[in-house]
């Protein structure tokens, strides 16, 4: 890994590189499917025996623990764990305890001391019931209930970071010997079968993982054959990638992660108040430039849904094709169809590379298309407070989204009109449709194991706001897959959320 985990304890941990570990280890009532592409990113039961009842208000979860379970430690699970657990994630400010606070009922009071419980988790030993009450129906809770920060841990587990000695968990394997910063060890649980959680087999080999600060000899350990898996969360340096590709083919490849980079477009404010405007920013895009702005580590896209996500359009963009040229003429007869032409534009933009040069691209264009653009260049851990605050009233700018998890809600919290606000808004384009909210007052409230019902319905949504060209989208991400010639390449699983599925890795 070119980065450490920022924490090795599973209510701490909130980076890829944590999850890693994390999701094999400690496993929740609910989990993923151990599975590529947009099948790893359904849900399955986990530690709970099966899908949850849920009331007919959508705000009541009843479930039941899998009985006979235990702890790496050999200690049984009880149903209380689960309340602990998550008590224990808020006392420790887990980065995402607000998917806490926010749905589950008491959780907020008792994150701020005015409760000395959760009142809406309640649990009984003797059977396994769980019951949590939420405080308004959340189709994506069990997403919530996925995350390895809900991975069960002992009650009496101290509350306090224990990274560097992580506490038992339930799962296939263990994580042991960590040394800060610089190693640590995820082994086999001897004590997990296949036929414990169904779908979370055990793995096939122990690994070592070693912090290598320095990504181009990361990459190179791993051409070489003297380590066995580059992290998929870091990119191979440039200068390395035409030696990787032609030395170890069989063993590279690129993979989507589920993401989109584009541009925003403030639909309150002149220019992009005007649709025609908007068309003709995402007609003057060529996506290929700014593909080679990122050193090829796109796919190309016109969707805010990307690739790999329930709801991911498959029909043609309307406006151009992302993998073809820009129709700048037909851009400049639109602006000036719109009497925007002439208006000034400032484009805003973080200060590190290749974002930088993403405005940079993006402000030319503007210029060609008949707007007067100049880019606004400010200081990264600044730029999205300051988007975000209404009195800036941003026009366009870089903008990107990685999914907290594999459900198209996510993404569109950014296009909800409820997320406006005046400080810390991330709905940037100010998009406030009728249509919009009238479909996700329906869409956000199904739950995650019935997301397949509904795929087509999200599928039209995007595609509407495609053609409303609320955003500029042109890009999601892509990351590598890369391994040493001892590991089966053909039988790995690349996770949509945790990447390489260590527990799938096996030699040849």
């Amino acid at each position: 890994m070119g980065t450490a985990p920022d924490f090795l304890d599973p209510q701490e941990g909130y980076t890829t590189q944590s999850a890693e570990a994390t999701w094999i280890s400690y496993l929740g009532l609910y989990t993923y499917a151990h599975k590529s592409g947009e099948d790893g990113g359904k849900v399955i039961p986990g530690l709970a025996q099966d899908f949850p009842t849920v009331s007919s208000d959508g705000k009541t979860y009843t479930l039941t623990l899998r009985p006979g379970l235990s702890y790496s430690d050999g200690s049984p699970v009880k149903a209380s764990d689960f309340t602990y657990t998550i008590e224990r994630a808020l006392k420790l400010n887990w980065g995402g305890k607000s998917f806490f606070t926010g749905y589950i009922k008491g959780a907020d009071a008792y994150d701020t001391g005015k409760s000395h419980t959760i009142s809406g988790i309640t649990t009984d030993d003797s059977s396994g019931k769980i019951t949590i009450e939420l405080t308004k129906p959340y189709g994506a809770f069990l997403n919530v209930l996925a995350f390895p920060a809900a991975g069960l841990v002992p009650t009496g587990t101290k509350m306090t970071n224990l990274s560097n000695t992580p506490p038992p968990g339930v799962g296939p394997y263990e994580i042991k010997n960590v040394v800060p910063n610089r190693s640590f060890d995820v082994t086999r649980n001897p004590k997990w079968t296949a036929t414990m959680v169904p779908g979370v087999d055990p793995g096939h080999v122990d690994l070592t993982v070693k912090i290598a600060s320095n990504t181009q000899t990361e990459a190179e350990q791993v051409l070489n054959n003297s380590a066995d898996i580059f992290d998929w969360a870091d990119q191979i340096p440039p200068s390395l990638v035409p030696q990787v590709t032609s030395q170890a083919a069989d063993r590279y490849k690129q993979q989507n992660t589920i993401s989109t980079f584009y541009f925003f477009l403030n639909t309150q404010a002149k220019p992009f108040n005007n649709q025609l405007a908007r068309e003709a920013v995402n007609l003057a895009l060529d996506r290929r430039a700014i593909n080679r702005l990122n050193g090829g580590n796109f796919t190309q896209t016109c969707w805010f849904l990307p690739e790999g996500l329930i709801g991911h359009p498959t029909s043609a963009c309307p406006y151009g094709d992302p993998n073809g040229a820009p129709d700048l003429a037909k851009a400049k007869q639109l602006v000036q169809q719109s009497g925007m032409a002439g208006q000034p534009v400032t484009v805003w933009s973080e200060t590190r590379s290749p974002r930088k040069e993403f405005v940079s691209y993006y402000t030319d264009v503007l210029n060609q298309i008949g707007f007067k653009a100049k880019s606004k260049i400010i200081a990264d851990a600044q730029y999205f407070a300051t988007i975000g605050n209404k009195k800036t009233e941003p026009q366009t700018g870089f903008a990107d989204w990685n999914q907290d998890f594999p459900n198209p809600s996510d993404f569109y919290l950014l296009m909800d009109a409820n997320s406006i606000q005046d400080t810390n808004n991330e709905n940037f384009s100010q998009v406030n449709d009728p249509h919009i909210q009238s479909e996700l007052k329906v869409l956000n409230a199904v739950p995650a194991d019935k997301l397949d019902t509904v795929a087509d319905r999200w599928q039209k949504l995007d595609e509407y706001l495609a053609q409303k060209a609320y955003i500029a989208a042109y890009g999601q991400e892509k990351q590598p897959m890369f391994f040493s010639n001892r590991i089966d390449f053909g039988s790995a699983v690349f996770s949509p959320l945790y990447g390489n599925d260590w527990s799938s890795i096996s030699l040849k």
